[in-house]
């Protein structure tokens, strides 16, 4: 981090000036923030001053505090920690430490406006623009200025200079006190944050990184942005897609966990990319590419990359929500600090994880278990609709949530499910990836990626409207499904609408069926086939990936012995062979995790039939590894 940057912050006391209003006959008492921000009661003392934390923010390596955004980390705090939703903050959308006044909603008492509340915040946003305006044609005509002018102009000058108000009265913004919704996702917090930490730390993260829910749904399972963003960590579809399952079977981003996860990943790949915690974290908002432009210009400037950097949407937003994190850390580990009436943690999150080896009906994983369908469903945030009612099946790899001691209770995988099978649509594949990112999320069971998209938050900024990141996601382009062979046809029940939309979108097939299984897809239900000679091409996206899953077995042992294709066993040894030992060849792409999920194994069981040491998470694309005798 570059020399101006500082991992303490030191707030500076500040006095209060109260002064009435009468704002369309309704007199309200109203705070003005000619001195610095306003502060809740637990805040003031009896001068009616501002008493700061006592031992100001936690510094830390991993995320500094510019001098820059000083500032801003403490109007955050004050939004997060001190302001209730009855008040309201009137303040400079550019220099946060220009606040103009916090005033009292008139009947505050829901968490959106009323109309007559958004036609008083209206009066008084129009009233500072005014003055602001008036103000800087004063300053620019060496006109004579008031004692409220003079202490206004101090402030700009302080922020950022005299020319700091020039554009001011452009910039007059609004922000509703967020104390109450930021106190009920700390209690939430109590169910996950456990689990959050585990996450990080496995993938060799910070574990404060947990922190960030605060900002992006202040811990909302069902959270949804007007934009599409999902669940508590806030993933796009199309972003979605990369780290996790979405599709109209199951949806991970409503999986806190499974989410945490795919944060973890797409967090480890911004900061091996750009090279800090700034700039990666505020990557979550901007997307990786921005910020690579803005580190071109500013390097590991952070205070100059929000000071200066112009990206096209790099905007309020952006430019605050490594500010917001700073503040929801100091909020949210300091309690009795801004809660001292006391915060209800939620219980830990102490469910068993069950990852589904075949494809089944979530009331056969239930009944497997003995438990009902409906608190399974309660437990698994990310089924949608068809398989919570059962119109369409769990597709394999999926992860199930049973309640804490199920699988110690009832041993074993559900039995293989004999009845008509609806999959969900194809996901696009991982296109490259280092080898220590595949290792580092090993422990989390999630697949590395490499590919980086724009996202867009939840956050709320003003109740009455939200303001979202303007930049449209960016992915990989999706991997299409490889072509039907041709096979006979045998007829089934009528098709159900999630059927059609399989058949419109079908999944595309495995690269070597190891076993004769029928499908249906549609009203057509396909028998398995041997395997063709020539399998599909592979996309534009990832034609490294498609092309080695395409490879047979022989293929893969022609590869080892020089391009000559190994010839093919007698039938009746290939039989006495795999009756002995079950092996699995590594496909790319897969880890050691995915590899023992699979197949119905613990990392460790894999690693003790293969002689691996307990460390050892090495595999490559042809290995063939023991899973089974």
């Amino acid at each position: 981090m570059a020399a101006a940057s500082s991992n303490t912050i030191a707030p500076r006391a500040r006095r209060w000036h109260w002064v009435t209003y009468a704002v369309g006959g309704l007199t309200l008492t109203a705070i003005l923030a000619l001195g610095g921000c306003g502060g809740g009661e637990n805040q003031r003392d009896d001068s009616g001053g501002y008493e700061p934390p006592p031992s100001g923010y936690r510094a830390s390596g991993d995320f500094p505090v510019p001098s820059e955004i000083e500032p801003n980390v403490d109007f955050w705090r004050h939004v997060y920690g001190i302001w209730s939703r009855n008040q309201v903050a009137f303040h400079d959308d550019e220099h946060l430490g220009v606040i103009y006044e916090v005033v009292r909603l008139p009947d505050a008492g829901s968490d959106g406006y009323t109309e007559s509340q958004k036609g008083f915040v209206r009066s008084r946003q129009q009233y500072h623009e005014d003055r602001v305006r008036e103000l800087e044609r004063r300053v620019t005509t060496n006109q004579p200025l008031s004692a409220q002018d003079k202490e206004l102009l101090a402030k700009f000058e302080r922020a950022g200079g005299t020319r700091a108000l020039y554009g001011a009265s452009e910039r007059v913004r609004s922000q509703r006190g967020l104390r109450e919704r930021f106190r009920r996702g700390m209690e939430i917090s109590g169910r996950y944050e456990k689990s959050f930490r585990e996450v990080m730390r496995s993938a060799g993260l910070p574990e404060d990184l947990a922190y960030l829910p605060h900002v992006e749904s202040s811990y909302q399972t069902n959270a949804r942005s007007s934009a599409g963003a999902a669940g508590v960590w806030q993933f796009m579809p199309a972003t979605g897609r990369i780290y996790m399952k979405v599709n109209n079977v199951v949806d991970d981003r409503y999986d806190p966990i499974l989410s945490a996860q795919g944060a973890a990943r797409y967090l480890s790949e911004a900061h091996n990319r750009l090279g800090s915690w700034p700039l990666a974290i505020t990557s979550y908002n901007h997307g990786q590419g921005g910020m690579a432009n803005a580190k071109a210009q500013y390097g590991h400037n952070f205070g100059r990359v929000v000071r200066n950097y112009k990206g096209k949407y790099f905007k309020f937003a952006s430019r605050n929500y490594y500010a917001e994190f700073l503040a929801a850390r100091e909020v949210a580990g300091n309690p009795s600090r801004y809660f001292p009436e006391g915060v209800a943690y939620e219980k830990p999150w102490s469910s068993d994880r069950l990852v589904l080896r075949d494809s089944m009906p979530a009331d056969h994983v239930a009944r497997h278990y003995g438990v009902s369908t409906a608190s399974l469903a309660g437990l698994n945030l990310h089924w949608r609709g068809p398989a919570r009612d059962g119109r369409a099946n769990l597709p394999a790899g999926t992860t199930v949530w049973l309640p804490g001691g199920s699988m110690s209770r009832v041993a074993g995988q559900p039995p293989s499910y004999s009845g008509s099978v609806l999959t969900s649509r194809p996901e696009p594949r991982p296109t490259t990836t280092t080898a220590a990112t595949a290792m580092a999320f090993q422990a989390v069971g999630a697949k590395p990626i490499a590919t980086v998209a724009f996202r867009k938050s939840a956050r709320i900024e003003s109740e009455d409207e939200p303001r979202i990141a303007k930049a449209e996601p960016k992915t990989a382009p999706m991997a299409q499904p490889a072509p039907r062979t041709k096979t006979k046809v045998a007829k089934t029940a009528p098709k159900s609408a999630a059927a059609e939309d399989i058949r419109d979108n079908p999944p595309a097939k495995a690269a070597k069926p190891e076993t004769k299984t029928a499908k249906v897809d549609g009203n057509k239900a396909k028998a398995a086939t041997k395997p063709a000679k020539a399998e599909a091409k592979p996309t534009k996206a990832e034609p490294k990936v498609a092309k080695a899953e395409a490879k047979t077995t022989n293929e893969v042992k022609a590869s080892k012995s020089g391009g000559n294709p190994a010839k093919p066993e007698p039938q009746a040894a290939q039989a006495d062979k795999s009756a002995k030992t079950k092996v699995h060849v590594v496909k790319p792409q897969e880890t050691l995790f995915r590899v023992a999920s699979g197949n119905g194994l613990s990392v460790a069981e894999l690693r003790k039939l293969n002689k691996m040491g307990p460390n050892d998470n090495s595999i490559r694309p042809g290995q063939k590894l023991k899973v089974g005798s």
